[in-house]
């Protein structure tokens, strides 16, 4: 992990990195090319509003090197939310250096230190398996619960 590496909340002046993040993680995983626009009002959505979430950054020397967004969703079942890990993105030259996992351990850090939160779930492709390694390395298990989506 980098000696240099500072975890923070990210800032309306962070927009444009994590557009820029945004669209390329969509090309690499999904082959996509998101409208720059759209990506735009999205995240400058969850920069305005707290309660659709937060982006969490990480930079190294200065420079935003990997992102994460937290998004809550209440459960009626628990009392308490869960923390939904989206937008996961580290830049290709800081890969494989712990960056997401330091990501991680600050969102359960957070997460811990509110109170209300009952957990912290996130989705990955079938084929991801390394990332799926990761996320087993971090504590995490696979859930009995398989996502389905309608879009439109």
């Amino acid at each position: 992990m980098p000696t240099s590496l500072v975890l923070r909340r990210a800032r309306e002046t962070d927009l444009e990195i994590i557009v820029q993040f945004n669209r390329t993680m969509a090309k690499e995983t999904e082959d996509i090319i998101l409208d720059v626009d759209t990506v735009r009002r999205g995240a400058m959505a969850v920069l305005n509003d707290p309660r659709r979430g937060f982006y969490l950054l990480a930079e190294v020397t200065g420079r935003v090197a990997g992102q994460l967004m937290v998004t809550p969703e209440w459960s009626d079942w628990r009392d308490q939310w869960f923390w939904w890990i989206q937008s996961v993105y580290v830049a290709p030259g800081f890969r494989r250096r712990g960056l997401f996992a330091a990501l991680f351990r600050e969102v359960e850090k957070r997460a811990a230190g509110r109170g209300d939160v009952a957990g912290i779930r996130l989705y990955v492709d079938n084929e991801n398996t390394g990332a799926q390694k990761t996320y087993i390395a971090l504590g995490m298990q696979e859930s009995n619960y398989r996502m389905y989506e309608k879009e439109g």
